[in-house]
């Protein structure tokens, strides 16, 4: 070692100790961690392998010589008397082998060891403790050596009992475990917390924590937290069995939950099977786990074993892929989905994640990115869980660097370059290009042919995908310039389908105006309002011609959807669309405007049963038709129910309330007449 060399050593580790430190105190104490666990195992291990290299710089309170951080000074302390330590971790199968060969070294022991293996739980280290089998007190673990006094909170978690079941238990009994929120409740929680306008926690670990750490006991009983024994403390006198498994069923015989997925195995191999199986089923599991733990089985090869400093010699933590990771931001990109929803996509200095190089995540939408105030070159959180696409959850703010540049939604679409929509108080910005934006080509075919819209039988989705895969559609208005060779060269097409297809597109060109509104896929414009913008206006040249206010004046139409039809109307590609299918022959009865004198205007009626003359969404056209609503339910609002053969629950109620009823006969003798 040169002589600069110790002094590059000692400043290293002076600054690796530094940050763990804040680290530890971000994490522990404000519930508010900056950096995913990956990267503080990172430089918590590099610290360790720093230190045994070069022990003369080793001190007594090195963030390795402790486990966890100093207590809150709003609880009050609470001195363990057997003290809560950490566990060493294993990153690797060779890792969890060398534990393993190291605990028969040190018992001499030939045979194949036996261990416990259970999920480790990301949640909050816990101790309970029990005299003659009442809840006294229970405490975090602190430092390990003092935690905080948390029992007022501890009590209203319903899945930790006040008194123990049963009997034959210790004068003094400490449970040791985790407490943890639920994935279901870590959702529901956010999603309340969202819609008030407060804090949202980053992950269930925070959020468990930051409830436990409540000085008002009654926000953390509102709190979905649960827990799971996984040790004892102080047992007096110690009556339990001689393993840790049978201690563990002891407890469950009390009223304490243990994990289910509590197993014994042998050897090193058993363990590694074990780690295998849990991580298959960790995305199944109702709680979050970064791993499994396995302990020596045998209590009294635990004294033998004993302590390191921090950790027990006779337990590892045998972590799984880190499931976040820190990486560069280098560029933000905007994907068009088929709705034409645009989202933000992080292009991202490769890191390895999960088990998987991840090179791009998604952002969600703008609002997230302002939520987490993300800048390109920044460097952020990373998060990929099982299957599920990889996600940017954070910023490392402290390390954002002077060249960090906002993100900012563009102006046009990136495929057709159309104007882009970002109505206020939506998260989500739409291109408005729909009938000829590329990226939304399929699912406006799609929605232009389906029975309520133009009712084009025989061109399904497989049909839609093809046609467009193989070009011979670009926009709806191609569909009618379509010949027999086009759509019979299409895979499993034959001839006769093909002539089929082309029959249904040349009835289709007879529809309503109602009905090509909807078909255009105007979003927001579904049919109740392109049967307000059919009789409002009359005709689809006043409709495109129409300004907000007009559009205002439209009953059931808002600002939200009157800047959607404007949106979709001020773009030239779909007005040329819309003029190339009338050109095609698709055309529709005129319709008075403002015509309030339909004859069953202001009229509710509700269908119920199985009509002979026509299917239910005929005659509920031809009501709209005449101007009446047709509802799903029967209240004393309605004007009459509709009955046809095998009628239910609904001509039920219509006769409890003194609804007139209508049967087939009538309603066909009615349609006459008007």
């Amino acid at each position: 070692m040169t002589a600069g060399e110790p002094q590059k050593v000692a400043e290293e580790i002076q600054k690796l100790r530094t940050q763990l430190e804040e680290h530890n105190y971000r994490y522990y104490v404000l519930d508010d961690p900056v950096i995913p666990d990956s990267y503080y195992d990172e430089m918590f291990r590099r610290l360790v392998q720093l230190e045994k290299l070069h022990p003369e710089f080793l001190i007594p309170d090195s963030p390795t010589q402790r486990a966890g951080a100093p207590p809150l000074k709003d609880f009050a302390e609470v001195v363990h008397v057997v003290p809560m330590l950490s566990l060493d971790n294993a990153f690797s199968d060779e890792e969890v082998v060398a534990f393993d060969t190291r605990i028969r070294e040190r018992l001499h022991f030939a045979d194949t060891m036996e261990y416990t293996a259970e999920p480790k739980l990301d949640g909050l280290a816990v101790n309970l403790r029990y005299e003659n089998g009442v809840l006294v007190s229970a405490a975090t673990r602190g430092d390990g050596a003092t935690g905080e006094n948390i029992t007022a909170n501890i009590r209203t978690i319903r899945t930790i009992p006040l008194h123990l079941r049963g009997k034959g238990f210790p004068k003094v009994l400490e449970v040791r475990g985790e407490v943890y929120m639920p994935k279901a409740g870590f959702a529901e929680l956010n999603r309340l917390a969202e819609t008030r306008g407060e804090k949202i926690f980053v992950n269930p670990r925070n959020a468990a924590a930051g409830s436990l750490r409540q000085l008002d006991s009654r926000i953390t009983a509102s709190r979905p937290l649960a827990f799971f024994g996984h040790g004892v403390g102080e047992v007096t006198p110690d009556t339990l069995p001689a393993t840790h498994s049978e201690r563990m069923q002891k407890l469950k015989s009390w009223g304490i939950r243990i994990s289910p997925d509590l197993k014994i195995v042998r050897g090193a191999l058993g363990c590694l099977d074990y780690w295998q199986a849990m991580l298959k089923k960790r995305d199944q599991l109702s709680c979050e786990i970064d791993g499994v733990v396995y302990k020596v089985n045998d209590t009294g090869q635990q004294a033998r074993l004993g302590f390191v400093s921090r950790a027990p010699r006779w337990a590892i933590a045998h972590k799984f892929p880190a499931e976040e990771a820190v990486t560069t931001l280098e560029a933000v990109e905007f994907q068009v989905g088929r709705t034409g929803a645009l989202t933000p996509v992080a292009r991202l200095k490769p890191v390895f994640v999960s088990g998987v190089t991840v090179s791009n995540a998604t952002l969600h939408n703008m609002d997230e990115i302002k939520r987490k105030d993300v800048h390109i070159h920044d460097q952020v959180i990373v998060r990929r869980a099982g299957d599920v696409i990889p996600e940017v959850v954070g910023v490392v703010l402290a390390e954002r660097p002077q060249n960090a540049q906002p993100v900012h939604l563009p102006l046009h679409c990136p495929v057709c370059h159309a104007h882009v929509i970002h109505p206020e108080g939506e998260a989500v910005a739409r291109c408005s290009g729909g009938l000829f934006c590329a990226a939304q080509r399929r699912e406006a075919i799609r929605h232009f042919a389906s029975r309520r819209a133009m009712d084009i039988e025989g061109l399904g989705d497989k049909l839609v995908a093809q046609l467009v895969d193989t070009g011979k559609v670009e926009s709806v208005a191609d569909l009618y310039h379509l010949a027999l060779s086009d759509v019979a060269d299409v895979e499993r097409m034959a001839e006769k389908s093909a002539g089929n297809l082309l029959a249904a597109l040349e009835k289709s060109k007879k529809t309503t105006l109602p009905r090509f509104l909807f078909a255009l896929g105007i979003r927001e414009v579904g049919e109740a309002t392109a049967r307000q913008l059919a009789a409002h206006f009359g005709d689809i040249d006043a409709l495109m011609a129409a300004h907000d206010e007009a559009l205002l004046e439209v009953p059931d139409v808002g600002p939200v959807v009157s800047e959607n039809i404007v949106s979709f109307f001020a773009e030239k590609k779909n007005r040329d669309v819309i003029e190339h299918l009338r050109q095609a022959g698709v055309h529709w009865p005129k319709i008075k405007k403002d015509d309030t004198a339909l004859p069953l205007s202001g009229k509710t009626y509700v269908l119920t049963g199985t009509l002979d003359s026509m299917s239910r969404d005929e005659a509920k056209e031809k009501l709209q038709q005449l101007g009446a609503k047709v509802a799903g339910s029967v209240s004393l609002k309605t004007t009459g129910v509709i009955a046809g053969s095998e009628a239910g629950s609904k001509l039920e109620k219509a006769r409890a309330l003194g609804v007139p009823v209508i049967s087939e006969k009538e309603f066909l003798k009615m349609l006459r007449l008007l």
